[in-house]
Formats: C-alpha cells, sequence, structure tokens
C-alpha cells in the first residue's frame, strides 16, 4: 500500500486502487460506516470521501469476500491506494 497526496478535501480522506473489473469494494469505519464503489472495466476503483479513521476494506466478487485489509488508516487530505490482486496479473475487462 503506497500513499499518494489527492485533492485538499477538508475533513476526509480516500481510497483507490486496482482490482478485478467487476467486482466490489467495501470500506468500513471503526464505528460500522461504510462506503462502496463497483471496480470498473479498467480495473480501478475510487471510495470517497472519508473521513479520517481506521478502516476495513472488502474486496467482494461474484457475491463471495475475496480478500480483506484491516487497519487501512485514512488521513485528512489524503488518499491511500489499497489495490487487490486479479487473475493472471489482468484487472481490466477482457483482459
Amino acid at each position: 500500500m503506497a500513499a499518494s497526496v489527492a485533492g485538499a478535501q477538508g475533513t476526509a480522506g480516500s481510497i483507490f486502487g486496482h482490482g478485478p473489473a467487476g467486482g466490489s469494494v467495501t470500506a468500513t469505519s471503526g464505528t460500522g460506516a461504510q462506503r462502496h464503489a463497483t471496480i470498473n472495466g479498467r480495473g480501478r476503483y475510487t471510495l470517497s470521501p472519508l473521513p479520517m479513521g481506521s478502516y476495513t476494506v472488502t474486496l467482494e466478487n461474484k457475491g463471495a469476500t475475496v480478500d480483506t485489509r484491516k487497519n487501512v488508516n485514512i488521513t485528512v487530505g489524503r488518499g491511500l491506494e489499497v489495490d487487490f490482486a486479479c487473475e493472471n496479473d489482468k484487472c481490466e475487462e477482457g483482459g
């Protein structure tokens, strides 16, 4: 996981990355709040805005949990990259 600067977002940050196209990514905060995104045809997703705090990020594909990342810490005004493995290292549709 690599951190990078995202535009100033007040009191929020973001999670972004790669994963298998058509999959679903959910970020769940320590308080139980959730944000969902579908991975696009290019194998990319973004979850924002996310209030600062610690999150569990889950990848689901075809209704099944595929991978989970715990203790993903969001900092105000920053984005954090969380990538998930793709079959044969190809995340895009038809890849």
